[in-house]
């Protein structure tokens, strides 16, 4: 009887541990190869952050598409942000403000007194969401700025797990991921779900060309930024991204941020203190989505 006790609390002792051990954590995947690549315009090697700005052109229209590698995405991604209600700032020195960046692209689209453009169905007067962002939630490191909740939610987030793409959830439910960061633009700027095409046939704003910053996720680790310029021609329309995304890349989703002369493609060469453009970056922006390397203490 005593051995037989004695065996139960092995036993025991042995299985408590393992009920108290936390959830494993989310599969990492290495950084990934594509079938499609162009030179290297400039490339960033580290063991934490890994990108390369690749150009081309396409249907005339000088592009840039960097592909982009983190270790810990909801660590290594940061939004830099000018004021609530106050100037907005140029995307580099919003930059400058992220220790460590060695990447960075304009963020959301927002509201002016010169464009404002404000939905009928959003509350409040047109003026209380001059030189704020889009959409009806607006979170900066943790901290909920607005929160309509009568509206639902189209942009992305950024949570334990990496970005993630909405197209129409509330906030309650995108504030239960506990969201760090959001970006957000208008409600048709979810562009691809898989194969899925999400972008109105039949819309003005996705019909025209422009410059363009979309960006996709590949997997929790790997993501893609294209980045439209009008060299060459005006731009891109959403549908032509959309065609240059099923046809050359793998997605689980592609959303279009901020673009025109927002648009903005900042890179910091290995050992250099300061960014420098790639693309864009000459106009005031209300936030920007940048990339830093992992703290060594942190690896």
């Amino acid at each position: 009887m005593r051995r037989f006790l004695g065996l139960l609390l092995c036993l025991l002792g042995l299985a408590l541990p393992a009920l108290g051990e936390e959830a494993p954590a989310a599969e990492s995947f290495p950084p990934r190869e594509y079938d499609f690549t162009h030179r290297a315009y400039r490339s960033y090697d580290s063991e934490t952050l890994k990108y390369r700005i690749e150009t081309f052109t396409v249907k005339g229209c000088r592009c840039y598409l960097t592909k982009v590698w983190m270790q810990d995405p909801a660590r290594q991604i940061r939004k830099a942000a000018s004021e609530w209600k106050k100037n907005i700032k140029l995307p580099k020195e919003m930059a400058a403000a992220v220790p460590g960046a060695a990447l960075a692209i304009n963020g959301s689209g927002y509201w002016s007194p010169v464009y404002p453009d404000v939905p009928e169905n959003y509350p409040g007067a047109v003026e209380d969401y001059f030189y704020t962002p889009w959409g009806s939630l607006t979170v900066t490191d943790g901290e909920v700025f607005r929160n309509l909740e009568e509206l639902p939610y189209c942009g992305l987030t950024l949570e334990a797990d990496g970005l993630h793409m909405y197209t129409g959830e509330s906030t309650e439910k995108v504030l239960s991921a506990n969201p760090s960061q959001t970006w957000c633009f208008r409600d048709g700027c979810p562009m691809l779900r898989g194969t899925e095409v999400l972008t109105p046939e039949e819309w003005p704003f996705a019909e025209a060309k422009a410059r363009r910053t979309v960006i996709a996720r590949a997997d929790r680790n790997n993501y893609l930024i294209l980045s439209v310029s009008n060299e060459g021609r005006a731009g891109l329309t959403l549908h032509e991204v959309n065609e240059f995304f099923l046809n050359h890349l793998e997605t689980e989703w592609v959303y279009d941020l901020d673009g025109g002369p927002s648009s903005a493609l900042l890179a910091r060469r290995k050992g250099a203190r300061k960014m420098s453009r790639i693309m864009g970056g000459g106009a005031k922006d209300i936030d920007i989505m940048a990339f830093t390397e992992l703290p060594e203490s942190e690896n």
